[in-house]
């Protein structure tokens, strides 16, 4: 199984995401990256993310992203 931050790597192999505090404010991550991250999460954690769980909020820094994965029994 892979980490959030290994996942994270491989959508974009050319970004420092351990530099980041807002990954979408600023611009390491876009809606397009968004949907592989989310596909990515539901395949190696074996979980689905419900539509209304796909926010920005959820998705801009590890530890939204650690917490959503929370909200569905996945310790990342």
């Amino acid at each position: 199984m892979k980490s959030v931050s290994q996942i994270l790597q491989e959508i974009r192999p050319e970004q420092d995401f351990a530099a980041s505090c807002n990954f979408l404010a600023d611009g390491l991550l876009d809606s397009f990256d968004i949907v592989c991250l989310v596909a990515a999460l539901e395949k190696n954690f074996c979980i689905c993310i419900q539509g209304k769980d796909i926010l920005p909020k959820n998705f801009c820094n590890a530890p939204a992203i650690g917490a959503l994965l929370m909200k569905y029994g996945v310790e990342s």
